[in-house]
C-alpha cells in the first residue's frame, strides 16, 4: 500500500506496485488453504496431508521475504511520509517468514532440503525488515 504513495517520478514505482499486488494475489489463498490443510492432517493424519501443511508455509516463506524485500525498497526509496508503513510492513513480512519457516521445521520429515530453504527465505526477510528500519530512521 505504502507504494501507492510513491512519487510518480519514482522510476520503480510502477515495477513495485505491480509486484505487490501479485503477492497479495499469491498470498491471500495460501493463509486459507494453511487452516483447510492443517484442519485435514488433524482429522486424519496421512502422508497427504502432511505434505500440504509443509508446502503450504514453505511457499508463504516464498511470499513474505519478497513482500519484505519491496517494503523495505519502498521505505528506502519511496514517499518518505509512509516509510515507517512501509518498515511496518517488513516487519510483518519477516515474522510471517519466520513462523511459516518454523512450521515448516516442525512438519516436514527428516532430511526435507525445504527445512534448510524455509530458514534461508526467513533470514532474507529479516534482513529486508532491517534494511527497511534502517531506511525508516534516515
Amino acid at each position: 500500500m505504502a507504494a501507492r504513495f510513491a512519487p510518480d517520478d519514482w522510476p520503480r514505482r510502477a515495477e513495485v506496485v505491480g509486484a505487490a499486488e501479485e503477492l497479495r494475489a499469491r498470498a491471500e489463498p495460501l493463509a486459507d488453504a494453511d487452516a483447510e490443510a492443517y484442519a485435514a492432517f488433524m482429522a486424519s493424519g496421512g502422508e497427504a496431508n502432511r505434505e500440504r501443511i509443509v508446502v503450504i508455509p514453505f511457499e508463504l516463506t516464498v511470499v513474505a521475504a519478497e513482500v519484505a524485500d519491496l517494503a523495505a525498497a519502498v521505505a528506502g526509496e519511496g514517499n518518505p511520509n509512509v516509510s515507517g508503513d512501509a518498515a511496518a510492513g517488513a516487519d510483518l513480512a519477516a515474522a510471517v517468514a519466520s513462523i511459516a519457516a518454523r512450521l515448516v521445521e516442525i512438519n516436514a520429515i527428516t532430511g526435507d532440503v525445504r527445512v534448510a530453504a524455509a530458514r534461508a527465505h526467513a533470514a532474507t526477510a529479516a534482513r529486508a525488515a532491517a534494511r527497511a528500519s534502517v531506511s525508516d530512521v534516515s
